[in-house]
């Protein structure tokens, strides 16, 4: 057996059920971190109200938080691309618990020191950006499981909507935080919800021992010491042999913005970025567009109601997206997607105050069209980047997101505080870059669903 051969047969060998595991724990992993992501939001009417919070000092202040959940996210994927896959999502299972129990401790300094509890909430909060980095880890490292076990064009073809079932941790997350508001709320306030988010970490730990590195990680890291060590013919022969291309080593901050990359990194995260202002609107303000007097003006409980149902209808638009994209291609399933979901929610918009019915049907459409496509969008993330950058580059577009939600906290902030309301300020930094984003992602390289990337 010649070196290289040597070489790829200590490479982690990934089987069926080694994929099957690896897709429950991220399942799992992502439906816990969205659980703290989306509690913040959910909670905040609340804690502005214990607070003495204007409805433009809360979304200040959340956009303060949605600046430091960007710049964590981002310096996730370079980590990631460094340190493995599998250490990565334990990074982000460990962040997640860690900042919910701080949360608690934070809103009680608030109480009182306000100035300088606020300051704390904020960097808290920022830590929970590992949580959010998690959908991106999960694709990456979902693609490269996939790719060596779901090969052949028939299972290729389903790789999707499996995915699908993985991202549909969004809105379990979401509906659990609303029930764990319901049930937890009245009986220790706010902080219990958040002490209570820690627990699952650590059987998400302990389940993570389980997990394999992905072996196109695998190849690419060894290859990479090869080289390092001056044994440039074996880390080519290794590379080769494996389907990896050695040519590009710069770093993968820098490679994002080269070569095949750069159209996706653009293209994908402006679409992902403009997506994400819906996003802050309707499912992480959610609660306070629908509460607001200058919005739905609907009762908090029946607000979290309405949240439920919604998110329930979010989990069949994941499904019904990645089983679309498997079909017609990622890139024009997110396009219909988010097209769908601006003309939804402009509805819920236009939807008289009392409508409670109309409202409910237009706003679980909505969220079905916006967090939908989400399952198909981070699945095709994968499919546009090599191995080298693919972690860089999915958390680039994944902070994006982020940014999007700081520019569409500025905006409603100042919508808000000029004096408009909360239905005018949600359509124009709401319903329209939703719509945007739709027209936006077409420019994206089209990639057949049958195609699978070993690289």
């Amino acid at each position: 057996m010649d070196a290289s051969a040597q070489r790829i047969s200590q490479v982690p060998r990934v089987t069926e059920r080694d994929v099957k595991i690896a897709t429950w724990v991220c399942f799992f992993a992502w439906t816990f971190a969205v659980y703290d992501f989306v509690l913040f939001g959910n909670l905040l009417p609340k804690l502005a109200e214990d607070h003495g919070w204007s409805s433009s000092q809360s979304t200040g202040i959340n956009t303060w938080v949605t600046i430091g959940t960007a710049l964590v996210a981002f310096g996730v994927g370079p980590l990631v691309d460094k340190l493995g896959r599998r250490k990565g999502i334990i990074i982000a299972v460990i962040g997640a618990a860690l900042a919910s129990a701080m949360t608690a401790v934070a809103g009680w300094v608030v109480g009182a020191v306000a100035g300088l509890g606020i300051v704390l909430l904020i960097l808290v909060r920022s830590v929970a950006g590992l949580g959010y980095a998690e959908q991106a880890i999960n694709a990456t490292y979902l693609n490269e499981m996939f790719a060596h076990v779901y090969s052949d064009p028939a299972r290729a073809r389903r790789r999707g909507l499996i995915y699908s079932l993985v991202q549909s941790g969004w809105p379990v997350g979401s509906v659990l935080a609303a029930l764990s508001i319901y049930l937890l709320f009245p009986v220790g306030g706010w902080a219990l919800c958040f002490i209570v988010a820690v627990f699952p970490a650590i059987f998400m730990v302990w389940a993570a021992r389980y997990l394999k590195e992905s072996p196109q990680f695998a190849v690419r890291h060894e290859a990479e010491k090869l080289m390092d060590q001056g044994r440039g013919e074996e880390a080519t022969a290794l590379a080769e042999a494996a389907g990896i291309d050695l040519a590009n080593r710069s770093a993968p901050l820098t490679s994002a913005f080269t070569g095949e990359a750069l159209r996706s990194t653009l293209v994908i995260g402006s679409a992902f970025l403009l997506s994400w202002l819906g996003v802050l609107t309707f499912s992480i303000l959610g609660t306070s567009l629908l509460t607001a007097e200058s919005g739905k003006n609907i009762s908090f409980d029946n607000a979290l109601a309405i949240l439920i149902i919604s998110n329930a209808t979010a989990f069949a638009g994941y499904l019904f997206h990645g089983w679309l994209g498997d079909r017609i291609g990622r890139r024009n399933t997110i396009a219909i997607g988010w097209i769908f979901s601006g003309l939804s929610f402009s509805g819920m918009l236009l939807a008289p105050d009392g409508s409670y019915g109309l409202i409910i049907a237009l706003y679980s459409a909505g969220l079905f069209f916006l967090i939908g496509p989400y399952s198909a969008l981070l699945f095709f993330n994968g499919e546009s980047f090599p191995v080298h950058t693919r972690a860089t580059g999915g958390s680039i577009i994944n902070a994006a997101g982020q940014i999007g939600a700081v520019i569409g906290g500025l905006l409603i902030t100042f919508a808000l505080a000029s004096g408009h309301s909360w239905d005018q300020a949600a359509f124009i930094w709401g319903c329209l870059p939703i719509f945007a984003s739709g027209i936006i992602i077409l420019g994206a390289r089209n990639v057949s669903p049958h195609q699978v990337r070993r690289d």
